[in-house]
C-alpha cells in the first residue's frame, strides 16, 4: 500500500498565542518564500511577526489583501499603512476575525482594517507534494481555486485565532491496524514453520 496524506481536520486548541491561526474547513493558507518566489501550501498556522510581516517559523511570508483596501494580493503586512487620516502612529494591537481580516489599533486610537489572510482550496488534496515543515507544493496540480479566497467562502472553512490545528492521526485506528498487521505476519509466519515441518 502506498502511503498517502489525511487531510481532515485535526482537533483545534487554543493557544491564546495573538499570531496563531487555525482552520476550521478544507482551506490551506499559502506562503511565499521571498528568496527564491516559490509559494507553497500550508496548515500550519504557527506564524510570527518579522520586520511587519506575517510569517511561518522558518520565514515564508503568509499571502493574501496586502492593503487595507483589500484589493492587492500579495504579502500581508501588519503595520499603519493604509491608515485613516494617514496616521503613522505605532500599532498597539491587532486581531484576526473568522474572516481573515486584520484589525489594526494604533497608539493614537485610530482602528482600521489593515490587510486579509486569504485561504486556497484544492479539488485534489493527495497530489500536493510534501516539502517538509508542514509545506506542500504542486499546487498547480491539485486543482486550485482561480484565485485564493476570503475564509468562509469557496469551501475554505474559517479562520480561527489564537487557536492551532493539531495532529489529524488517529492514534487508535492506527494502533489497530498495526494489531491486525502483526497478527496477519504471525499467522503467516506459522503457516510457513508447518509446511517446514510437513516437509
Amino acid at each position: 500500500n502506498s502511503i498517502t496524506n489525511q487531510f481532515i481536520d485535526g482537533a483545534i486548541t487554543n493557544t491564546g498565542g495573538k499570531d496563531d491561526l487555525a482552520i476550521s474547513g478544507d482551506g490551506f493558507f499559502l506562503v511565499n518564500d521571498s528568496v527564491t518566489g516559490a509559494t507553497y501550501a500550508t496548515r500550519a498556522g504557527d506564524f510570527t511577526l518579522s520586520g511587519g510581516y506575517l510569517t511561518t517559523q522558518q520565514g515564508m511570508r503568509v499571502q493574501g489583501y496586502s492593503d487595507s483596501g483589500l484589493t492587492t494580493l500579495g504579502d500581508v503586512m501588519i503595520d499603519s499603512t493604509g491608515a485613516p487620516n494617514g496616521s503613522t502612529a505605532e500599532v498597539k494591537s491587532y486581531s484576526f476575525g473568522n474572516d481573515g481580516k486584520i484589525t489594526v489599533l494604533l497608539e493614537d486610537g485610530t482602528q482600521f482594517v489593515r490587510g486579509q489572510v486569504l485561504l486556497q482550496k484544492f479539488s485534489s488534496p493527495q497530489a500536493l507534494v510534501k516539502e517538509g515543515n508542514n509545506l506542500y507544493s504542486g499546487l498547480t496540480a491539485a486543482g486550485p481555486l482561480a484565485t485564493p479566497a476570503a475564509p468562509n467562502t469557496g469551501g475554505t472553512g474559517k479562520i480561527i485565532g489564537r487557536s492551532l490545528e493539531m495532529s489529524n492521526v488517529d492514534l487508535a485506528g492506527q494502533f489497530a491496524d498495526l494489531i491486525t498487521t502483526q497478527r496477519a505476519f504471525q499467522a503467516s509466519a506459522r503457516i510457513i514453520t508447518t509446511s517446514d515441518e510437513v516437509l
